[in-house]
């Protein structure tokens, strides 16, 4: 029998490949089209998946690890059902896309939630979590953006496993405003890269631990590119991400950052590289030959290839870039970039035989590669792409964010600082998440015991937030809210705190777009400083790294009723509190209210 089924491997193959292809071609026709409504489904099964030698069933999105793209056009309606097959509870938040619907699992990350806030996602903010057994619609209009999003799991630590791409296509007709990228089928749409990380164990189990010890959690085993750890792992050779190019072609990467606690460093080695777009949306054009990415962000790059056959192979690699105390995964991720060799397209692109080359990436602690990356981001500012940020401002606020720890319970043991628990705090106030979705109360006029609105809009007490750590670290507890009339202007200022330690943490807004207006190290001075923030082409993100011992102002319009959280994009930061939540009321025309909810709305 198998003497049999070795005969006609050829067939199957190239049966597969015909399939494949086929898929490809059909889904490249659907996405000429633009203005049209695109359907998925999501099933949320248990899958095995092996890495590093150890093999695990972890929750995944159709059996997939990393999760399906979703591909669509700007002003596209995309439609999109999730199921939930697994005992575990989940939400998908979809990256700040501009209109949605709620699902078990809290997914669209950066998707503008335009009027949609049931759609955004994340657990007990807009939405409860979808149940075992039970299913979500997400339905929401992609307005104003084109580069490249991703979707996730929003409820504990399930993104580890749960997340996939969205690429978002220009209007038909559109072109984009920088050098137009080689296309073939395979690779029409681009090259998604995902940075992610893996556990040899349950990551609900390490932050479960945690959160009882009051320590650290424990650090992941690998990072991955697109899901494989690569040959610089034990035992992972076969697992490893290649990029077959040709020589002379310009390729548009889809870069991405789904790791759940680490900033990474990203090269290729003997290639540049070009930025077009962060967090889909287009900035000016700048070379490099690294990039540093944060968790939740996203960045398009243009790589061009070397214009003749090199005698060469190329490593691609990633590594983090620290700024706490505590410990980290200390290693690197390589994947492979091999070139076709046109005077013999079937042979095998690497050759063992050629010399290796490695990219030179930052040392770990390069704060000052970071800051330059980052001042060099800028929006577009032209009359196609305007750079619309707030030139005056209804509502200033303050927020130190840092950590700091919690008591430890009576008669128990903690591994938190000097006994306690690490918490984490915005304001000094660290979030307690509640039993009921916040978008849910409000819209219903029950929030009496759920939330307060009084979150503080300025630290209770001043110190020398990056000097000297205090004595007292100790954090309070809240769920507070901030709320907004409709439409306000708001300039927010969040500095960072050596209260634990000074480090950089990745503050994510979900409901909007900002401007990243000015950033610096130390105190903020809110005489001096604003005098020197960028009011003309400031980079218009969804996910900002308050810098390590520094500030970052940002400013938006609130132009989008609903609950929208703000949380550190660092996992293990979000579990201990640094996260709230901003309320924008409804304004006085019927398309500045919010809708009431959909039919299928998760139950708590």
């Amino acid at each position: 029998m198998g003497v049999f089924l070795l005969q006609f491997k050829p067939f199957v193959c190239a049966l597969t490949f015909a399939l494949s292809s086929l898929l490809l071609l059909l889904e490249l026709a659907n996405a000429q089209q633009s203005g049209v409504t695109r359907h998925y489904k999501f099933d949320i099964v248990m899958t095995n998946v092996t890495r590093l030698c150890h093999t695990k069933s972890m929750v995944t999105v159709n059996g997939q690890f990393p999760g399906p793209k979703i591909i669509a056009r700007e002003g596209d309606r995309v439609v999109v059902k999730v199921v939930n097959h697994v005992q575990s509870n989940i939400t998908i938040h979809w990256y700040n896309e501009k209109s949605l619907k709620p699902s078990t699992c809290t997914i669209l990350h950066g998707i503008r939630q335009l009027r949609s806030g049931w759609a955004d996602g994340p657990a007990y903010i807009t939405q409860c979590p979808i149940q075992t057994g039970q299913s979500y619609v997400y339905n929401f209009t992609i307005v104003g953006q084109r580069g490249t999003l991703f979707w996730h799991a929003h409820i504990s630590w399930l993104r580890a496993t749960v997340y996939g791409p969205i690429i978002i296509l220009p209007k038909r007709g559109v072109p984009y405003p920088f050098t137009k990228p080689y296309k073939e089928v395979p690779i029409i749409f681009g090259i998604v890269i995902f940075l992610g990380e893996w556990w040899n164990v349950d990551t609900e189990a390490v932050i479960n631990q945690a959160l009882q010890t009051g320590g650290g959690p424990n650090v992941s085993d690998a990072y991955t590119l697109n899901g494989l750890p690569g040959p610089l792992y034990n035992c992972s050779a076969k697992d490893t991400f290649k990029l077959k190019v040709k020589p002379g072609k310009t390729y548009l990467l889809r870069m991405i950052n789904a790791a759940l606690n680490d900033e990474l460093f990203f090269g290729v080695a003997n290639h540049t590289l070009t930025v077009v777009d962060a967090d889909a949306v287009y900035v000016k054009p700048f070379d490099t030959k690294t990039l540093v990415i944060a968790p939740g962000q996203t960045t398009n790059v243009l790589l061009r290839t070397e214009p003749t056959y090199p005698s060469a192979n190329f490593f691609m690699l990633a590594r983090p870039y620290v700024t706490g105390q505590g410990t980290f995964d200390n290693s690197t991720v390589a994947g492979l970039l091999e070139y076709e060799n046109p005077s013999s397209p079937s042979s095998p692109s690497f050759n063992k035989n050629l010399p290796l080359f490695k990219p030179a990436l930052p040392p770990l602690r390069d704060t000052s590669f970071v800051t330059n990356f980052t001042n060099k981001l800028r929006s577009l500012a032209t009359a196609q792409f305007p750079a619309n940020v707030p030139r005056t401002v209804d509502r200033r606020f303050f927020f130190t964010v840092g950590l700091g720890s919690s008591p430890c319970p009576a008669n128990g043991t903690c591994q938190g600082p000097n006994g306690t628990k690490f918490a984490a705090a915005i304001n000094n106030v660290s979030f307690a998440m509640p039993t009921t979705a916040l978008l849910q109360a409000h819209f219903f006029g029950r929030s009496r015991g759920v939330y307060s609105p009084n979150f503080p809009i300025v630290p209770l007490s001043q110190f020398n937030y990056t000097g000297t750590a205090l004595n007292n670290t100790v954090v309070s507890n809240g769920t507070k809210v901030v709320v907004l009339p409709f439409n306000t202007s708001v300039e927010l200022v969040m500095q960072d705190t050596s209260v634990l330690g000074a480090e950089s943490h990745p503050l994510h807004l979900h409901g909007f777009n900002f401007f990243v207006v000015g950033q610096g190290f130390g105190n903020y001075d809110p005489v001096n400083d604003p005098a020197r923030f960028n009011l003309v082409d400031p980079v218009e993100r969804n996910t900002v790294g308050v810098p390590s011992g520094g500030w970052v102002a940002i400013r938006f319009q609130a132009d989008n009723p609903g609950v929208w959280f703000m949380h550190c994009h660092f996992e293990v930061h979000t579990s201990w509190g640094l996260k709230m939540a901003w309320l924008v009321l409804n304004g006085n025309r019927p398309d500045q209210k919010l809708p009431p909810p959909p039919s299928d709305l998760p139950k708590c």
